[in-house]
């Protein structure tokens, strides 16, 4: 058995960023609906709430230049990820690497999760990231392995039951 005590060091945003090929494509679908759909949707309800006079007592105006922002960012921090991914070319299947799929057994239960870059880890669509406790604890591991990986609320036995593309 294996004791792995979870990542210390976080990375940066200038650091390069491991995506799956998938997780690339939904990256720059987003960023494309970002730039030529939503980006004018929200520049329409800036102009109808100029339309309602006063800017300064106009929460729609200022609910509107929120959204413009929280849009701009959105886009500007896609193009930095996008410029800035390495994508994995070559998924494992004989240990647990990024892109793999892995079952496990735990606490009673088994469980899968796809182990991806932190960029498109989504623990509700069983994507978790490289760089999270359990994702960095079962990084290396093979079939038949078990390893204690420590969580925030303690230390989780995790059998490798299976790692498939």
């Amino acid at each position: 058995m294996r004791r792995n005590p979870g990542r210390k060091k976080r990375k940066t945003m200038s650091e390069e960023m491991i995506v799956t090929q998938e997780g690339l494509e939904k990256m720059k679908a987003e960023l494309e609906q970002l730039k030529t759909v939503t980006r004018y949707e929200v520049i329409e309800k800036l102009r109808t709430a100029r339309g309602y006079g006063d800017l300064s007592e106009n929460s729609e105006y200022d609910e509107a230049k929120n959204e413009q922002s929280f849009v701009e960012g959105r886009i500007k921090e896609l193009e930095h990820q996008i410029h800035h991914v390495k994508v994995v070319e070559e998924v494992q299947t004989d240990v647990v690497g990024i892109g793999s799929y892995v079952k496990v057994a735990t606490a009673g239960k088994n469980l899968e999760y796809q182990i991806v870059g932190s960029a498109e880890a989504n623990i509700k669509e069983g994507k978790l990231s490289n760089a999270s406790p359990v994702g960095e604890g079962l990084m290396g591991c093979q079939a038949g392995d078990v390893v204690e990986i420590e969580v925030p609320r303690g230390v989780v036995t995790y059998e490798i039951l299976d790692i498939h593309r």
